[in-house]
């Protein structure tokens, strides 16, 4: 599953708990965009709770990175907002969702999409995976609204 990821070279993954700083933990890019997935404890496909993505197509059809707060990827992934969870900042809904589960951990796992070799479209590419999820399990991962 979810094989067209794996021409992304630029990747990462981190652990986080809700008794942890999340912009301590994630290790995403501040100067980059791409997709990201978060998995209820270790990486399996029925485990996936969420497939994001940072950095959007601008007017004249280049990327558009965020500048503001943390930047890039990690600033989407902290300081983003989780439409599932209201108007608050990951770094607070993640945490507070994760009690309410009683879940011990997530697992995050980040690609770059749009680089020096690869001008994918991170929305798009986003899109891709949901679809691939969908087609799997009549349904998108949990913490989707």
């Amino acid at each position: 599953m979810f094989e067209l990821l794996k021409k992304y070279k630029i990747k990462g993954t981190f652990n986080f708990s809700a008794s942890e700083e999340l912009q301590n933990k994630c290790n995403a890019p501040a100067d980059k965009n791409g997709v990201y997935m978060v998995y209820k404890g270790t990486k399996e496909p029925k485990n996936l709770l969420y497939i994001g993505s940072s950095g959007q197509r601008s007017k004249d059809g280049t990327i558009k990175t965020r500048q503001s707060g943390l930047g890039g990827m990690k600033d989407r992934i902290v300081n983003g907002y989780h439409p599932k969870f209201g108007k608050v900042k990951r770094k607070y809904a993640w945490p507070e969702q994760m009690r309410i589960e009683n879940i011990a951990f997530i697992e995050v796992h980040w690609w770059v999409t749009w680089d020096y070799k690869n001008k994918d479209f991170p929305m798009d590419v986003e899109g891709l995976l949901r679809e691939e999820y969908l087609s799997e399990y009549v349904r998108l991962p949990e913490w989707h609204k």
